[in-house]
């Protein structure tokens, strides 16, 4: 493949700051502002306008760059589910480009829920700017990444650097496990193409001085677990020490598929192999990282985490199954809380299972040790919700390995880091089995206490500037390889 013009870095790191500050930050802070929550936290998402608020915010604003990126076709794509309902929509859109490659971009942009605990002066659907730091719901996961998917095919263009051309999907389903995502990638498969390097801007940093490849994601198994030990509440003086307490029942049951001195999961059908090369992986991330890979968790003085070993802290986050309980039912609140036995204990479970483990296969092995023999005869029900698979990279090729390295130095200083990191993107399996032969560039702005789907979530603005140009840089190596 013949050669392209190199990309001038520092016109590059001038222009994205250019363009950062005078559009895709105040874009930014109208798209905060809409409380566009996932269909899973929001069932009646349609009618209440918010998604479409945001995918008309979104898709303007790149309607906008056709003068900038010439040949640029923006469509926000609508389909039905097989009931006839409105699927949640897609922003694609083209960008012409040379040879026969295609180069796609991934981004979301439905929200998490508010949750509580935000610090007096922030709240998630009010935009706050101090210093570096862009507070509020969906700036950093992912609300930029339409902008910055943009931003680096424009700062390619206006130093007339060559490329590959380029296809930019942004979904508003992923925070819902992406359910409306495969019909979607089915619908526009003719149009996408083969690709043969895919670049998703929904992942995580470890810190915010170099660029930073996610070389795994873990899946996802969630639903609901019910233990119902009696047709409704008695006095607990009466009860207690014939009736058994419905939460003693389910502490019982947790603890089949969770130690919990060490959080270990017990149910070896949820674990898998980790492979030797990521272990190596784990072993020099934790050598750079030293304390920062568990100190900027938000701790309460005096805690510390479950070990410290931390290429263990690494390999446990991304490559193990780990258990959280993430809300409960049947419990009144403490003003509210009488003397009485409940009848029943309901939680929500989120189990991440590791890369290369059949999400399905999963459930059904959580399902079976949550209701097999129920303590007392109980009612034990166990109703799965989510089953999203993990995923692992493909092996690095060298163009991709130069590149981002030459990236990193470039507009960071240092050289890439690449780790797996815990959380789910269900696009990059999905992408995985469709372009078995592409390369994968996942990265993101979620740093330390940059605290997605928590309180005090933030964008590091200047992290989101370097990344636009590293990005740029990397589809340049791309068509140059």
């Amino acid at each position: 493949m013949s050669t392209s013009p190199r990309l001038n870095t520092t016109t590059a790191a001038v222009s994205s700051e250019r363009i950062w500050e005078e559009e895709i930050l105040p874009r930014l802070h109208e798209y905060i502002r809409i409380p566009n929550k996932s269909p899973a936290f929001e069932a009646d998402w349609a009618a209440k306008g918010h998604m479409e608020k945001a995918v008309k915010l979104i898709a303007g604003w790149c309607e906008s760059q056709a003068k900038h990126i010439p040949g640029l076709k923006v469509e926000v794509v609508r389909l039905k589910n097989e009931k006839g309902e409105d699927r949640t929509p897609v922003i694609y859109m083209e960008i012409p480009g040379s040879g026969d490659d295609t180069v796609v971009l991934y981004g979301h942009l439905d929200k998490q829920p508010e949750m509580t605990g935000w610090r007096a002066g922030l709240s998630p659907w009010e935009p706050v700017r101090e210093g570096d730091k862009l507070f509020g719901r969906g700036g950093a996961d992912d609300g930029y990444s339409a902008f910055a998917s943009l931003a680096a095919i424009r700062l390619l263009r206006e130093q007339n650097v060559t490329h590959a051309r380029c296809v930019v999907l942004i979904e508003a389903c992923e925070e819902s496990g992406s359910y409306d995502l495969p019909a979607y990638i089915e619908h526009l498969a003719p149009r996408i193409g083969k690709a043969s390097l895919v670049v998703c801007l929904d992942s995580g940093c470890a810190n915010y001085e170099q660029l930073w490849m996610t070389t795994s994601l873990r899946g996802l198994v969630s639903g609901n677990l019910r233990v119902d030990i009696l047709s409704e509440g008695v006095h607990s003086g009466d009860a207690s020490g014939i009736v058994p307490s419905s939460f003693r029942i389910l502490r019982q049951i947790l603890s089949r598929v969770e130690d919990e001195q060490t959080g270990r999961i017990r149910v070896e059908g949820l674990h898998v192999h980790i492979p030797h090369a990521r272990r190596e992986q784990a072993a020099a991330v934790a050598e750079v990282l030293g304390e920062e890979v568990y100190s900027k968790f938000p701790w309460v003085p005096g805690a510390h985490p479950v070990t410290t070993d931390r290429a263990e802290q690494i390999l446990n986050r991304t490559w193990r199954p780990a258990l959280s309980v993430t809300g409960v039912e049947g419990m009144p609140t403490l003003s509210s809380a009488g003397n009485v036995l409940r009848p029943f204990t309901s939680v929500k479970l989120s189990m991440r299972i590791p890369p290369r483990l059949d999400p399905k296969a999963a459930t059904q092995a959580l399902k079976q040790a949550l209701e097999a023999a129920p303590p007392y005869g109980a009612k034990v029900t166990f109703e799965g919700e989510k089953a999203s698979a993990g995923w692992d990279a493909p092996p690095l090729e060298k163009w991709l390995e130069a590149a981002t390295h030459e990236a990193s130095r470039a507009f960071f200083g240092r050289p890439f880091m690449a780790m797996g990191e815990g959380g789910t993107i269900p696009f990059m399996e999905m992408l995985g089995r469709r372009f078995p032969e592409a390369q994968f560039l996942i990265t993101g702005v979620l740093g330390p206490n940059s605290n997605a789907h928590g309180p005090n979530e933030y964008l590091h603005i200047p992290t989101g500037k370097k990344l636009t140009c590293c990005v740029a840089s990397v589809i340049s190596a791309h068509f140059n390889r």
